[in-house]
């Protein structure tokens, strides 16, 4: 069976560019690639195929012989051309240079590898704990932290060799992070063992980092608390992390906010709530009452006469701002009815007095004690 033209096996124009060829071997690789054709017998030869196109059409010496000749440039009929096996033209294809063009675009979902040097690593993200007032989550609030972290060596300049000399390349690698070896039919990329992937090896490493490119430091930063914030509420300082390793970016430093209690104050998400005590007296008569307010300002509020233990009262817009605007929560004021104590004798007589006349004063009482009165009669019965 003759050989197909490779222009036709990689689905490409016989002028095509360098990038067109390539784009079309991945393409064509990653279709028929054995792995995802396991139902298909055919697959492993037509992956062979592509690879063996692609194998004389990415290099211009090759390909401009089979231009020129087709196939019989690499046959041993032509005068001129080179004999199969020497140089490099054998018909079979060189299957691992080409399959190494595009290793990682077939094997990068299966092995979330990434080609290519590692020298830099990313330094790690930090979290720092900060607690503010309510007052300070009401008006928002700049802070400045101290962070202990890993910073940048100054005496390398993050290279992590002494004296600012510049790491070698490994000769393991050549540079690259990872090593590839082959086994039967696939070609396998691993991490090199002498870099650690890094692609680089000091020599002379830094006395003040130990070759690590970066040192231990408490660094002082400043932070815009915004208005509203509650327990929770993260904020993240875009490369305030950890220096990366020999030069790499630094991480993130995230911000998590804790609201500390109050002692006149309940918060419930924009709301605010103040328990406020009054005496029977006002309960009982009505009357008007100063309240604190979250701004350091006083609201005024009216008692209706008859008041209980628990009733609530709004004032409106004096709760906490919303986080990213929309305004402000209410204040709901919460009555606390106080029972006098340490009376005098003056005083134990005027209630007795006020209790005697007070049959018809107490409605909840009246009808508790008539429910209790009318559970106890059928227990009797």
């Amino acid at each position: 069976m003759s050989k197909r033209d490779y222009y036709d096996v990689l689905g490409v124009s016989k002028g095509a560019s360098a990038d067109e060829l390539k784009k079309a071997y991945r393409k064509k690789a990653k279709e028929l690639h054995p792995d995802r054709n396991k139902d298909n017998p055919d697959a492993e030869s037509l992956f062979k195929e592509v690879n063996e196109a692609y194998d004389v059409l990415k290099d211009p010496e090759k390909k401009a012989a089979y231009d020129r000749f087709g196939h019989a440039a690499f046959e041993g009929g032509m005068g001129g051309g080179p004999r199969p096996g020497a140089g490099g033209f054998g018909g079979g294809g060189d299957f691992s240079s080409a399959f190494s063009d595009v290793f990682d675009d077939l094997f990068g979902d299966f092995m979330g590898g990434q080609r290519g040097r590692q020298r830099a690593t990313r330094g790690s993200d930090l979290r720092y704990n900060l607690r503010v007032t309510l007052e300070e989550a009401y008006s928002g609030i700049q802070k400045t932290i101290n962070v202990p972290t890993s910073v940048s060596c100054s005496a390398c300049d993050g290279t992590g060799a002494e004296g600012g000399s510049e790491p070698t390349t490994c000769p393991t690698c050549s540079g690259m992070g990872k090593v590839r070896a082959q086994q039967g039919f696939f070609t396998v990329e691993r991490t090199c063992p002498t870099c650690s992937g890094t692609g680089q090896i000091i020599q002379n490493p830094c006395k003040v980092c130990g070759g690590a490119g970066r040192t231990e430091k408490d660094r002082a930063l400043s932070v815009n608390i915004p208005a509203g914030v509650e327990t929770g509420t993260r904020i993240r300082l875009a490369g305030e992390g950890e220096a990366g390793m020999r030069g790499g970016p630094s991480g993130d430093l995230y911000i998590f906010v804790e609201v500390a209690p109050h002692k006149l104050f309940e918060r419930d998400g924009v709301n605010l709530y103040c328990h406020v005590p009054v005496s029977m007296t006002t309960a009982a008569l009505g009357g008007a009452i100063e309240v604190p307010t979250i701004d350091g300002g006083r609201g005024r509020v009216q008692i209706p006469a008859g008041s209980q233990s628990g009733r609530q009262m709004r004032l409106r817009s004096k709760g906490m701002p919303a986080l990213r605007g929309g305004g402000k929560g209410d204040m709901y004021i919460e009555l606390k009815v106080e029972t006098p104590v340490n009376l005098t004798s003056k005083q134990k007589e005027l209630l007795k007095e006020f209790d005697a006349l007070s049959e018809d004063n107490n409605p909840e009482s009246k009808s508790f004690f008539s429910s209790v009165k009318s559970f106890w009669d059928s227990m009797k019965g």
